[in-house]
C-alpha cells in the first residue's frame, strides 16, 4: 500500500516528462479546443488522463506514488505558471499570442484554418457580442484563452 515499486526520483521523472508532453501536445492542437472545451474534447482529456496513467506511475500502484505524482504535477503546474507570468518569452512559448481574425473587413482565411476556427464560428461571436453582422465591427481577435474578442468600429 504505501512502499514504492520503483524509485521516487524516476515518478517525478516520468510525472514530469508527461505533464510537458501533453502542453505540448494540447499546446499544438490550437487555442479553441483548449478554451472552448466541448464534450468531446473533455471526453478526450478523460481518455488522455488514462492512457498517461501508467507511463506515470510505471506500474507502481502505491498510495505514495499517486502522492509523488500528484505533488509534482501541482509543482509543475504552478512553476509554469510563475514563469509565464514573469517572463514574455515562457508566455509566448506557453500560450502563444493573440491572433487578429478578421480586421477593418478582411477576414483572414488562413488564420481561421490555422487556429482552426470556422467562419460560422467568428461570425458567432460577432452576435454575441452584440452585433448583426462582420461590417458592424472593426475587429476579431483570437485571445490566448481561445475566446474572441470583437472591437467595434466606433470604439
Amino acid at each position: 500500500m504505501w512502499n514504492l515499486s520503483i524509485h521516487w526520483w524516476e515518478l517525478i521523472a516520468r510525472g514530469l516528462f508527461v505533464y510537458f508532453f501533453l502542453i505540448l501536445i494540447l499546446r499544438s492542437t490550437g487555442k479553441r479546443q483548449i478554451g472552448q472545451m466541448s464534450p468531446f474534447d473533455l471526453v478526450l482529456l478523460m481518455v488522455l488522463s488514462n492512457a498517461v496513467q501508467n507511463s506515470m506511475t510505471g506500474g507502481d500502484n502505491s498510495i505514495t506514488s499517486g502522492i509523488i505524482l500528484a505533488v509534482t504535477l501541482v509543482l509543475a503546474n504552478w512553476t509554469v505558471g510563475k514563469l509565464t507570468s514573469s517572463s514574455k518569452v515562457m508566455e509566448q512559448l506557453i500560450e502563444g499570442d493573440p491572433q487578429v481574425l478578421f480586421h477593418n473587413g478582411i477576414v483572414y482565411e488562413k488564420v481561421l484554418k490555422d487556429a482552426q476556427v470556422t467562419r460560422q464560428e467568428l461570425i458567432a461571436a460577432v452576435h454575441k457580442a452584440g452585433y448583426a453582422e462582420l461590417d458592424a465591427i472593426r475587429a476579431a481577435i483570437l485571445e490566448n484563452d481561445g475566446t474572441i474578442s470583437v472591437i467595434p468600429k466606433h470604439h
